[in-house]
């Protein structure tokens, strides 16, 4: 990609961005071609934040609490439920909690400046009793339980658990039953004063709408700045995997195999290291490789077999996996497919047309509405742009992957975990 293209890329992707006096920053991406509006309210908050000081106090939170949070934000003081208020403007609406953030978002065709109304409301006047929490624990509860019977969610906080000692990582978003039921308006509460402030969140907005429209909104609904002073505390990990080998039976058809490699926290602590991290797992199990042709073929893996890498402050993991007729056989295949490209590097012309995919899938993202709100929320709350990510993975050439194949792929750091069907 030549610089001249890249420049009319960086107009197409910056969004108007603005700061407001509380300190709440605002993106818009106006898109008037398009009829719909997707907007995205977002924290960085997440699940591995369990311990932080806040004007002083230390505070441990129990497994789940961001994720609780997300689900408690929805009922305000007179009783209102925001579905129930969205349903009257016709706008889709729905939160997720990961790892690092927390995120709040609807789709509306009409009605947009309401919508907006209802979604600067909730998330900006938390409301929790004793009551309500307990109520919410029940139903959490149960989400918990269903999860625990889902192979694909055993399978990656399986790896997670077994790489990770200390860090918060390990454990599911949700938490579990024991810990959800600790959890106190109190707590919640504490939580909003840290992160939930204008400074600590980014709000989003992409489609047929104008930026004056989204900042009359704020204005509308009047946020302070919030005066507390906070100071996340991160637990120290301890070099090298907790176990190197997982295995459990469960009600599947077919085994499933999974692998992950704990890599350094610095390895993705910057927009060059996400990238490379990214490059990395789809050069290895994409679905143009020659691993992922080769064990299809030979009918070790479906389609369903995937990679991903997973990083925040204080983690950065890759982790594999899928169903498996053989996972002794998949193993042996994979590790031998690692110990390959650590020793000849990577194909040129493979990573010249990965490279060039993800390129194409950047571009394709600003033709949706969804993906431009999501996209650039999620990459302010990293702290960089779209533009970044694009220039950056323009100049990546494949020396600069394979310099790093050593640290990400260390086999000294990896852990296997193996889930066969019950008898």
């Amino acid at each position: 990609m030549n610089e001249a293209a890249l420049r009319r890329l960086e107009q197409e992707m910056q969004p108007q961005s603005f700061t407001l006096e509380n300190g709440l920053t605002v993106l818009v991406c106006e898109m008037p071609q398009f009829k719909g509006v997707h907007a995205v309210y977002a924290t960085r908050f997440g699940s591995a934040t369990r311990s932080f000081e806040l004007d002083g106090e230390v505070i441990n939170l129990p497994d789940g609490v961001a994720h609780f949070l997300e689900h408690k934000m929805f009922e305000d003081e007179d009783g209102n439920d925001a579905f129930e208020l969205y349903a009257q403007t016709g706008a889709s609406a729905n939160a997720f909690t990961s790892f690092d953030k927390t995120c709040y978002i609807f789709t509306a065709t009409g009605a947009v400046e309401e919508s907006l109304d209802i979604l600067l409301d909730f998330v900006s006047h938390p409301y929790f009793t004793e009551k309500t929490v307990a109520k919410e624990q029940g139903i959490i509860g149960q989400e918990i339980k269903m999860y625990e019977d889902s192979p694909e969610f055993r399978m990656l906080f399986g790896l997670l658990g077994a790489m990770y000692h200390e860090c918060p990582v390990r454990t599911d978003i949700a938490g579990t039953v024991e810990s959800i039921a600790s959890i106190t308006p109190e707590i919640l509460y504490k939580c909003c004063d840290a992160f939930y402030q204008p400074q600590n969140m980014v709000l989003s907005v992409a489609g047929n709408i104008t930026a004056q429209q989204v900042l009359d909104a704020c204005a509308r609904a009047d946020i302070p700045a919030n005066p507390h002073t906070v100071r996340r505390i991160c637990a120290a990990e301890p070099a090298g995997v907790l176990r190197r080998e997982t295995e459990f039976t469960m009600q599947v058809a077919q085994s499933i195999w999974g692998i992950g490699y704990k890599a350094p926290a610095e390895a993705a602590a910057d927009v060059r290291g996400e990238l490379i991290c990214d490059l990395a797992v789809e050069l290895l199990v994409g679905e143009t490789s020659p691993l992922f042709s080769r064990l299809y073929d030979d009918g070790l893996i479906n389609a369903g077999f995937s990679g991903e890498y997973i990083a925040g402050d204080g983690y950065c993991c890759l982790i594999f996996g899928g169903e498996t007729r053989d996972p002794d056989a998949l193993e042996r295949e994979f590790r031998a497919e690692v110990q390959r490209v650590l020793k000849e590097g990577i194909d040129r012309e493979q990573f010249a047309c990965t490279k060039n995919l993800m390129l194409g899938e950047a571009i394709t993202g600003l033709e949706s509405i969804t993906d431009m709100a999501t996209d650039q929320a999620e990459v302010w709350l990293r702290g960089h742009t779209l533009y970044d990510e694009v220039r950056q993975l323009a100049a990546l050439q494949p020396e600069d992957i394979e310099a790093m194949l050593p640290v990400l792929y260390d086999e000294r750091n990896s852990s296997v975990i193996r889930i066969l069907p019950q008898a």
